[in-house]
């Protein structure tokens, strides 16, 4: 088994059981944010092994699958570049677009550096607005200087 087949297991029972990934997030671990939990059931995160037991019983894996659900996956593993998918482009076009202003002003603020993906943060809201309801994301990720050698 390899782990794009764990993803499309746990697609197929999420369909089938009508499971909204917000009652996977509370049934499998509400510890830990949904996005990760989101994440790691379409393979770009792992689960703690507690947690993968729960998903494994949620979606009645076999164990294979929940081993899988739990080793460090190959993380973006977007097939296409740039995406396809109108979504995911759009995430894309802002990082075309603002890439270089986010940059500047990081590091204006902050120094010579990154934004962590790894220590990071990340929380999505829906939020209602007159002329239509508007997703709100929120990041933070913990600055890393570049290191002289």
């Amino acid at each position: 088994m390899i782990r794009a087949e764990v993803t499309e297991l746990v697609l197929t029972a999420k369909r089938m059981k009508g499971l909204t990934w917000k009652d996977i997030h509370e049934k499998v671990s509400v510890s830990t944010s949904p996005i990760v939990v989101t994440a790691a059931l379409l393979g770009q995160m792992r689960l703690e092994p507690n947690e993968a037991e729960k998903a494994a019983d949620l979606f009645d894996l076999p164990e294979e699958a929940k081993i899988l659900l739990t080793e460090i996956p190959y993380r973006g593993s977007l097939t296409e570049i740039p995406p396809t998918d109108p979504l995911i482009y759009r995430f894309y076009e802002l990082v075309m677009v603002y890439g270089t202003t986010w940059k500047e002003l990081i590091q204006e603020e902050f120094g010579d550096g990154i934004m962590s993906a790894i220590d990071f943060d990340m929380t999505m809201e829906r939020q209602p607005d007159q002329k239509g309801d508007r997703v709100k994301l929120q990041m933070s990720g913990k600055f890393l200087s570049y290191k002289r050698y």
